[in-house]
């Protein structure tokens, strides 16, 4: 008898131990349901943690870095900056909503500094990083401080959404692409002298019009401040796109019929890689590439 109570108790102590245990389970599977099932339409996460912090921090950096910016005051920017879509409906942020932003910045590009890329933003930067006579939209001030970061706010609040912000593709009008639209239409008006554009030789249409090269850059080329527009194809012998492709006879009639001077010429990859690595060497020179 001794023996049976004792084996009753330790079934129903098994018992007890079990619903704690299923109980337990339930509330774990409860929390990963709440945490995981957002269905919100967002494609991406919300705004970058601490992005005030990050954008003037990097505007403190790139005027110490550049002395002849020092007139930029980075606590104005960041006003004008968030001005520009704070109380905004996050898919209803329009180009124009940044002007004063982008004005507020003060920046001049030296003619025969300006690359422009499209599919090719690695070996681009890395090549005007190495050369050092070349600037891209994001070796500017106002490139190198949003470079990489998400931001939004939400209608009718002058707070910063943290939680979700629509994704590049989701609405046409979403912060982060308007701004990129405005910057890069803004930077090409900028352009003088010899212009060198990089594009990828890899894909079907190095040339695509629905780009923001193709469809916001190209458009804002003055012919009356440009000289010559080099085009390089970089590509690899293994799986090449020339010149001569159906995409690039679309840029040509382009330029021409903007009245832009041009030459295209295809550029093998593993060369632009040696200048990467090494820039000393004559063909290297930035004066060659254009």
């Amino acid at each position: 008898m001794t023996c049976r109570k004792f084996y009753v108790s330790r079934c129903r102590l098994f018992s007890i131990f079990g619903s704690i245990l299923i109980l337990v389970i339930l509330v774990v599977i409860v929390s990963m349901s709440v945490q995981h099932g957002d269905n919100t339409p967002t494609t991406t996460k919300g705004t970058t943690t601490n992005l005030k912090t990050i954008v003037i921090e990097r505007c403190r950096d790139y005027i110490r870095t550049v002395p002849q910016m020092s007139s930029n005051n980075c606590d104005a920017i960041w006003e004008a900056f968030q001005n520009s879509f704070l109380g905004k409906d996050p898919c209803n942020v329009k180009v124009e909503d940044y002007d004063l932003f982008i004005t507020t910045v003060q920046q001049d590009i030296p003619c025969n500094k300006s690359l422009f890329w499209s599919k090719t933003s690695q070996i681009a930067h890395d090549f005007a990083k190495a050369t050092k006579c070349l600037m891209t939209l994001e070796d500017t001030l106002l490139g190198y401080m949003m470079d990489g970061l998400k931001w939004c706010g939400q209608q009718h609040s002058k707070e910063l959404n943290y939680t979700s912000c629509p994704g590049w593709i989701e609405c046409e009008f979403n912060p982060v692409r308007s701004f990129w639209r405005r910057a890069s239409a803004h930077f090409a008006e900028l352009a003088c002298g010899n212009v060198l554009v990089m594009l990828n030789g890899s894909i079907d249409t190095p040339f695509n019009k629905q780009s923001i090269f193709g469809s916001v850059e190209i458009k804002r080329f003055d012919s009356e401040k440009i000289n010559y527009i080099s085009i390089r194809v970089i590509d690899s012998l293994q799986d090449r796109v020339s010149c001569n492709s159906m995409s690039l006879e679309d840029l040509g009639k382009i330029l021409k019929n903007a009245s832009l001077n041009f030459d295209c010429k295809d550029i093998d990859k593993s060369e632009v890689e040696r200048c990467i690595n090494d820039p000393i060497p004559y063909s290297c020179d930035c004066v060659n590439w254009k």
